[in-house]
């Protein structure tokens, strides 16, 4: 049997796409397509539909969500913190999976950021 064998992008309605790149290129280091796209290390990616009641993503009408790996999460949310971006964190999100963080971007989309366990 084929199978895929990764994520070839992640494709989402924006308010102002431009500006929503810059963003994700200058705090988290995903660029758009400049000159060429965002390269991910390898490892695993977690393919996780929830129940369509769930308040994981934050509002209601918030379809998805994206989790990008981290090194160092601390380290991370330093970064954040100085540039001014609220992290939320919360010790139930901590499991043994690894170490667990949240931000918003610009127009109000949930990413989470994940340091997994060695």
């Amino acid at each position: 049997m084929q199978k895929v064998n990764g994520i070839g992008g992640v494709f989402f309605r924006a308010k102002d796409p431009e500006a929503l790149s810059a963003w994700y290129e200058e705090h988290l280091g995903v660029n758009h397509y400049d000159p060429v796209p965002w390269k991910q290390r390898e490892g695993y990616t977690v393919f996780a539909p929830f129940a369509q009641d769930t308040d994981y993503f934050g509002r209601a009408d918030q379809q998805w969500m994206i989790n990008f790996r981290v090194d160092d999460l601390d380290a991370m949310i330093a970064q954040l913190e100085t540039a001014g971006i609220t992290v939320e964190t919360h010790p139930d999100w901590d499991s043994e999976v690894g170490n667990f963080a949240r931000i918003h971007d610009p127009e109000g989309n949930p990413i989470e950021l994940w340091q997994p366990n060695q």
